[in-house]
């Protein structure tokens, strides 16, 4: 099988074995319990990760921490590779020094993960690849940050951190990061920005709906809002070759970019503040492909297919050029960054299937996107994962 054909997973999540059992140890959120089932009376291991969720909180099992688990997944799915993560909420509860020890120690663990793990057969690519750990917490020191970007760009099969929306303590748009972006930069590691947090969980009401609401729409609202602070302070201008990936298609910005244009237009606090239009910056951004629907992702590769044309007066000479392109073509342009994903082991089916429903939606609405052609489905399926990480070398 060519790169350019391979199945690329670029969303999907772990817990080590030792942040597993760390979270064993915790008597408060977050944590790992244990419990008699109320259905079979026998114990079972439940997860709790955010403070206002249900005490009973979730289930979890080996899929979340089994390597074996995840290949089976994998192999189940016919997906070729995957570049796994930590999954929320990293290390934001922990002090600085704590913190600091135990990314080191994450990091080396899901280096092992990865190189100990199969091989793609007939290829010079492992199957299993990682994003990394930095301890953003409060008092982080820039020492202890940009030494471990140094640490993760020296671990040969960790391609990029992930990152929530807090930075340390202030969110993405604080001064204290710019050592930060800088290492990032200058390392070439792949930044993917994964929410939390949500929104003011009061905005939900009193009817309990579940997870719906936190995951379905304050999950992608918090990586709105944090995208569009790093926007809005400049970042992408002075690191124009950071590389940002963002999960779940972006949340909310394709759809509010040109909203956003025109309130930073008005602003006399902001207008003349950036170097581009804010929509231009969408094109300097990656996408993962968990949307769930054809519609939506062609919507996204619109929003960064145009982008280019939002460049300042001069600023590019493609810009004149995307003028002209027709809609076909900025769509298929918008997707040479955009990525499949899966979430896993999250969004499991409700009962026993031989594939997971939200796997399978994903790659249907990229079979179904208007507009692209089979180059451009094999780009998102993998292709453009395959470039962006450098696999194999």
């Amino acid at each position: 099988m060519s790169a350019q054909r391979l199945l690329v997973d670029i969303h999907t999540h772990v817990y080590l074995p030792r942040y597993a059992a760390f979270l064993r140890s915790r008597t408060s959120v977050p944590r790992i319990f244990t419990r008699t089932s109320p259905e079979s009376g026998k114990p079972e291991e439940r997860l709790l990760i955010l403070d206002d969720e249900p005490s009973s909180g979730r289930p979890i099992g080996s899929q979340y921490w089994d390597r074996d688990e995840k290949l089976k997944f994998m192999d189940r799915h016919a997906i070729d590779v995957s570049v796994v993560s930590s999954a929320n909420p990293w290390l934001d509860f922990l002090p600085a020094q704590t913190a600091h020890t135990l990314a080191g120690e994450l990091n080396n663990d899901l280096e092992t993960y990865c190189s100990t793990g199969p091989s793609l057969a007939q290829q010079n690519l492992k199957r299993l690849y990682g994003f990394g750990l930095l301890p953003l917490v409060p008092g982080a020191t820039t020492d202890s940050l940009v030494s471990t970007v140094e640490q993760i760009a020296s671990l040969p099969h960790l391609k990029g951190i992930i990152m929530g929306s807090r930075g340390v303590g202030k969110g993405l748009d604080d001064e204290a990061l710019e050592p930060v972006w800088a290492a990032l930069e200058k390392a070439g590691l792949v930044v993917f920005l994964h929410p939390h947090y949500g929104v003011d969980k009061n905005a939900w009401g009193e009817k309990e709906n579940g997870h719906v609401l936190p995951l379905a729409l304050g999950f992608p609202f918090e990586t709105t809002i944090a995208t569009t602070r790093l926007i809005l302070s400049g970042v992408f201008d002075r690191y124009p070759n950071l590389r940002v990936l963002l999960a779940h298609s972006g949340g909310a910005l394709p759809q509010l970019s040109s909203r956003l244009a025109s309130c930073i237009t008005h602003d006399p606090l902001v207008a003349s503040r950036l170097k581009h239009d804010a929509r231009y910056y969408l094109g300097k951004l990656y996408f993962d492909a968990v949307a769930y629907g054809s519609e939506e992702l062609g919507f996204v590769s619109d929003a960064i297919g145009r982008a280019e044309k939002y460049a300042s007066a001069g600023a590019s000479a493609a810009a004149s050029s995307a003028k002209g392109t027709d809609g076909t073509e900025k769509r298929r342009a918008g997707a040479k960054r955009m990525m499949f994903g899966t979430d896993h082991p999250f969004f499991p089916p409700l009962s026993e299937t031989g594939k997971w429903k939200s796997v399978v939606e994903n790659l249907e609405a990229i079979d179904g996107v208007y507009g692209w052609d089979e180059a451009d489905k094999d780009a998102v399926r993998g292709g453009n994962a395959f470039t962006l990480f450098s696999l194999g070398s």
